[in-house]
Parts: structure tokens; sequence; C-alpha cells
């Protein structure tokens, strides 16, 4: 039996689960998250606590039976604390601001580069423009967005330059061996 997917997930104060046919919604204290469980998996809610079952021990309903439980975890966990991302920008010159909602990035090219937010999500720019933090309740966004940022100047790994990931170790390299 699936490991992930025989947990139960406890449902902390403030937190509202309805199930409608195939729709699975979780409001809490800081949004309202929604999402379609496949019509195989059967969840249950009973005093606070909700689990997920499924029909057999086939491979897909296996599968399924974790993500489904995870998928479930993740929104009770968004909509009570939240997810974040945190980003380190390193290399001289490059720095990350707020105009508004909007970040702004300065990282090497010719022009800034604009991220807005979409709802749901915020940005913030801490140690003196050198760290971006990406907060939101959907961690799929806050994740897609946090690589999105990432994207623009990934660390190179000759002088480590760019945007990385809070304590992501990037493998660095020597340069060209000069003349003896």
């Amino acid at each position: 039996m699936s490991r992930i997917g025989r947990l139960p997930i406890q449902l902390p104060k403030g937190v509202k689960v309805d199930i409608k046919g195939l729709v699975a919604t979780v409001s809490g204290p800081k949004g309202k998250l929604t999402q379609i469980v496949h019509p195989d998996m059967h969840v249950d809610l009973d005093d606070g606590v909700m689990s997920v079952k499924r029909p057999s021990d086939s491979r897909q309903h296996r599968s399924l039976h974790g993500l489904t439980r995870s998928l479930l975890n993740n929104m009770v966990v968004g909509v009570s604390d939240g997810f974040t991302k945190t980003l380190e920008i390193e290399g001289v010159g490059y720095r990350a601001a707020m105009e508004g909602d909007t970040l702004v990035l300065n990282v090497g090219y010719s022009h800034p580069i604009h991220f807005d937010p979409p709802a749901d999500v915020s940005y913030a720019v801490e140690n003196r423009s050198k760290m971006i933090i990406v907060s939101g309740i959907d961690k799929q966004v806050v994740g897609e967005l946090a690589a999105q940022i990432r994207k623009t100047r990934p660390p190179e790994p000759y002088k480590g330059k760019g945007i990385r990931y809070q304590g992501e170790h990037v493998r660095r390299k020597a340069g060209k061996a000069g003349k003896v």
C-alpha cells in the first residue's frame, strides 16, 4: 500500500474542506483553492481528518493514491501556512527591486526584467536587494514562478554569478589554465 497515500491529513483550525463530486475545495485564513480529484479516488472527511482511499492495487491506482493525497495536503498547508521560495542573487551589479507589486531584476542585460505577480502570489526583496522571496498559497505556482525568475540568469559554473535557490550548491569549474 502507498505509504504517502494512506497517511491521514489533519485539518488545522480555520480550514474548511468541501467535497462535491470530483471537486475538492479547501478554504482557510490565507485563501481558497480547488482541485479536481480523479474519479477513481475516494476522499473521506471525518471529524477534522481527511483520508484518501483507492479501489484496487493496480499500478495506476497506487500512483494516483499518493498523488491525490499529496495534492490535497498541499492545499491544506497552503491555505493555512502558505509556501515560500527564496532566491539569492550573486554578482557584481546584479540586483532586484520592487516597483509597486512588480519585481524588477537588473542581472547584466541591457534592460531590466519585470515580473508581475499573479493572484495570491507576492514578491519581497530583502538583504540589500540580493534576496528574492516568492510566497503564495499554491505550491505549484510558487515553484513555477521561482523557476522562471531563476531562468532569467541561472548560476554559471566559473564565477558563480546568477540567480540561485537558497541553499543550492553550484558546482564550480576551474577556468583556463594560463601559460606557464
